[in-house]
């Protein structure tokens, strides 16, 4: 930690998780809370001029100079503005001098050496505006109604980043560059630098960069507020087609300023425990087989430093907010009254202590991200950073002393009685009786009789008997010292001990079966697939499972892949036992309980409500039957084939695969191979014989793309500003490598050139795209794809640029500078791929199955470097012939 004599700060912490890679950060304590009114948006335009040109750096060539180095643009260079501060991110792929020299040079510009001229800023606007008209959804209007509704005299209230399309169009360079000269001073300014190198080093660089900067003195900032905590009695409803109906009961109070101290660390952890328990039985509640909510949450909050708010929200299904309001209010009641029991404090405290220790254990191997969050909670905040052991410590001491009466007390202290509060409906339709039924409903709540309390004690884990410890039939080991083994029932193991990450193993577990079971006759077979873990087991329902396994570091989830039914998880060596014993419980014992049934459905409403709210939702619910020309298998159904959807029929479909289908585990981490194949023999390889490999692709009707190249319009109900333009080729599957590498290569030459030509020269976009995705599976199918979201008045100038660059790639390929900007970071993204646990889970999970993915990485960074802007160009005039795209423009309803 280090203050310059300008007042200027800094942290610099030495690590190397990932290994030779370090993060920078540079922090201004000013966002769009210190605009005034004719300012707004001023935060966030001065943000995107950082990228636009400076003292030292012409306008364009700080992105071009980050991407020369391996840093993708949006992946690795980016910014963000918030209420209180703007920060600008840069992700480094390696840590040698000449890289972090750049990235200090490219903070110090930004911080006090943008040019921000005007015609810079004119060709800025079109970016910001595009920008704002993509953030416009029923989303974002929704949050500015609430916070209107909730603190309208409050300035945060009307000061959203986003800022107002009257004040963005009156902005100048002049105006911007008042306030960049005002807000950008040292004293505001936190540089954080984490990563592999010599701390000393970069703390000497950072002085030598910054020392000089001399600005004036920082002005006091505005106050978020004023809230005031008397606000009471008020009602708001709240329509949009897009929204689930949810009622939210808020009362506000002043904000508590409590410093970080040991004494308010425990107050804290008591807190969390009360609200955790009262939000577990929330959770309860919404998992029954008629829940009367979808979901519910009691919290309180700081509104910034201006007051603390105390919530309680209730999400359910179309006009059943009463039966939710009653229900939800009773438990909130019952609460305040009784109390807690000593069986729910226990499991939180599980769960917090398994947390605490878990840090502990990794300590050594914490994350460059994880530091960077740490350093950020004490620049915001004022949360001191402690060590995992500290803070274990501590919990140790003090935890004899979390008793529910405790616990109690403590959430007391901090939330505002609900009483008389405000209340905020919002959803599809008017609540019946409106605002004078909201109202009458909340007093009835408050007279009902409390529930009694009725949750049983907590049951043992019931699978961990699997039947004969299986016994290893082949042992070999591979390229990049993976290890694999095959039982006598033919479940394969896959195994690469790595100290990546000290006290943490990832697991992963795929069976054959996946999306292949969906037909042309039942394309919605695995639909529900996602929600088979909510089923339960035979032994404990999902409800069950979540006290039983209480301070366990243990998933359970199950999903289809297109080949596959896959299951990931991040447990510890401690804990890897029991995780093994819970995903072997999901393949032999599934219940498939109707409580699953009933989120599904509630899911699958909410998502058909929002399906056409916005043009990339309304892209995605379409594009599937246009480019396979309706075949049922890729094509969303009619809204009465999901809501028939049960989980007697998903049993029916994928419980012949959990039975038999051929099963790859991958295991990766922090463990001891003898123990852990000892503990697979003991639960998967103790399994009934099973199928000894993955089917291939028969019997299924090949995957096609559409010939009718006809233009296609889709409608949306969002904004009416709103267009989206996307142009799509067929390609081919991945089964040549050199050929998937120039499919990708082309791709990002292709983002490079839509992000220069629609965003920075022409303003008509904000993140035009472009997505090259070869079928791993599907032979001979691969699909190339353009996309740019623009005014409805710029379709025709957006496709004419997007064909202008077509035609020239095709015609001369792409200008070395170009083609390396494209590449660099592909090569970092190999360098770097295996310093990560899931890096390695990429290619350990199916290292038996698929062994050319390991073969394919080995060769890939040659591969990449051998491409050449002539194979950009044949890529691209094999496949992207701008009269042979499939345009599909997504428009509003009713334009023509």
């Amino acid at each position: 930690f280090g203050q310059l004599d300008n007042g200027m700060r800094y942290i610099v912490r030495s690590n190397a998780t990932p290994a030779g890679t370090a993060l920078v950060r540079m922090e201004i304590a000013a966002g769009s809370l210190a605009e005034t009114d004719a300012e707004r948006g001023y935060a966030h335009f001065v943000e995107h001029m950082a990228f636009n040109g400076s003292t030292n750096v012409p306008e364009g060539e700080m992105v071009r100079l980050l991407e020369r180095n391996g840093l993708a643009f949006g992946a690795d260079t980016n910014a963000s503005t918030g209420f209180e501060q703007t920060t600008y991110k840069l992700d480094l792929p390696r840590t040698d001098p000449a890289l972090l020299d750049v990235a200090l040079m490219l903070m110090r510009e930004t911080a006090s050496e943008l040019t921000i001229g005007d015609e810079a800023v004119e060709r800025e606007r079109g970016v910001l505006l595009a920008e704002r008209r993509d953030r416009n959804t029923f989303q974002l209007r929704n949050a500015q109604a609430s916070a209107d509704f909730f603190y309208p005299q409050a300035r945060y209230a009307k000061r959203f980043p986003i800022g107002l399309a009257e004040t963005l169009n009156a902005a100048t360079g002049e105006s911007l560059r008042a306030f960049y000269r005002r807000e950008y001073v040292p004293a505001r300014t936190t540089l954080v630098v984490v990563g592999d190198f010599d701390a000393g080093l970069v703390e000497a660089a950072i002085r030598e960069r910054f020392a000089d900067w001399q600005a004036a003195a920082p002005a006091p900032q505005p106050d978020a507020g004023p809230v005031a905590p008397g606000d009471k009695g008020r009602t708001d409803i709240y329509i949009d087609p897009a929204l689930p109906e949810r009622v939210e009961i808020v009362r506000t109070g002043p904000w508590l300023d409590e410093p970080d101290t040991i004494a308010q660390r425990q107050e804290n952890l008591l807190r969390q425990i009360g609200y955790g328990i009262v939000n577990r039985r929330f959770l309860s509640l919404a998992r029954e087989e008629e829940p009367p909510f979808r979901g519910a949450g009691l919290g309180t909050a700081d509104i910034f430093e201006a007051g603390r708010v105390t919530r309680l929200i209730v999400d359910v299904g179309d006009r059943r907010w009463r039966k939710g309001m009653l229900a939800a209010v009773a438990q909130y009641r019952r609460a305040l009254a009784n109390g807690f029991t000593q069986g729910e404090v226990d499991e939180q405290v599980a769960n917090v202590r398994t947390g605490i220790e878990n840090a502990a254990a990794s300590a050594d191997t914490r994350s460059n991200t994880a530091l960077v969050n740490a350093a950020f909670e004490l620049v915001r905040d004022g949360q001191v950073p402690s060590t995992p052991a500290t803070v274990l410590e501590r919990f140790n001491a003090f935890v004899s002393q979390i008793e529910p009466d405790a616990v109690l007390a403590a959430l007391k202290r901090e939330a505002v009685a609900l009483v008389d509060p405000l209340i905020r409906f919002r959803g599809r339709y008017e609540p019946e009786g409106g605002a004078t039924a909201l109202r009458a409903t909340w007093r009835e709540a408050m007279r009902q009789p409390i529930p009694d309390d009725t949750r049983s004690e907590a049951q043992r884990f019931a699978y961990t008997d699997f039947g004969t410890t299986g016994t290893v039939v082949s042992d070999e080991t591979g390229e990049l010292g993976i290890r694999t083994l095959r039982f006598a029932n033919n479940v394969i193991l896959n195994l690469k001990p790595t100290d990546l990450e000290a006290d943490r193993v990832r697991v992963s577990l795929a069976i054959d079966g996946g999306q292949r079971l969906d037909t042309r006759e039942k394309p919605l077979a695995t639909e529900m697939t996602t929600y088979f873990a909510a089923g339960g087991l035979g032994q404990h329902s999902q409800d069950d499972l979540q006290s039983v396994l209480a301070g366990r570091t243990v998933q359970g989830s199950l999903r289809a892949g297109t080949d596959t039914f896959t299951a990931q998880a991040t447990t510890t060596p401690r804990d890897l036992e029991i995780q093994l014993q819970l995903l072997a419980a999901f393949v032999t014992d599934p219940a498939y309980r109707r409580e699953a049934q009933v989120q599904y459905r509630y899911a699958f409403n909410r998502y058909w409500a929002q399906l056409r709210a916005t043009p990339a939702s309304a892209l995605r619910a379409d594009i599937g039957a246009i480019l396979s020309d309706g075949d049922p298998r890729f094509s969303m159904q009619e809204p009465q084939a999901y809501r028939a959807l049960t989980m007697e029929g998903l049993r029916d479909t994928i419980s012949e695969r959990l039975a038999n289908g051929a099963i790859e585990l991958g295991i990766v981490g922090d463990f001891d191979p003898d123990e852990t194949i000892a503990l697979v023999a003991r639960t998967f390889g103790a399994l009934p014989e099973r199928e000894a490999a993955f089917r291939e692709l028969e019997g299924q009707p090949p995957r096609s793309f559409t010939a009718d190249r006809s233009p296609r319009v889709i409608r949306h109900d969002g904004a009416a500003d709103q267009a989206l333009l996307r142009l799509a080729w067929p390609t081919r599957d991945d089964s040549d490598p050199r050929e998937t590498l120039a499919l990708e290569l082309t791709e990002r030459v292709l983002r490079l050139a839509l992000t220069e030509t629609l965003r920075e020269e022409l303003g008509q976009a904000y993140s035009p795209g472009a997505a090259s995705s070869p079928s791993r599976y599907w032979q001979g199918y691969g699909t190339f794809g353009i996309a740019a979201s623009v005014d409805i008045g710029q379709v025709d100038p957006a496709r004419k640029a997007i064909i202008a660059l077509l035609e020239r790639l095709r015609a001369e390929g792409p200008d070395s500078d170009t083609l390396d900007r494209a590449r660099q970071p592909m090569l970092e993204e190999v360098q770097n791929a295996l310093k990560t646990n899931n890096g390695w889970l990429s290619l350990v999970d199916r290292a038996a199955s698929e062994p050319e993915r390991i073969d394919r990485y080995l060769a890939a960074r040659d591969r990449i470097a051998g491409l050449t802007a002539a194979d950009v160009r044949a890529t691209a005039l094999r496949y992207l012939d701008p009269a042979m795209a499939l345009e599909i423009l997504v428009l509003p309803e009713d334009q023509s």
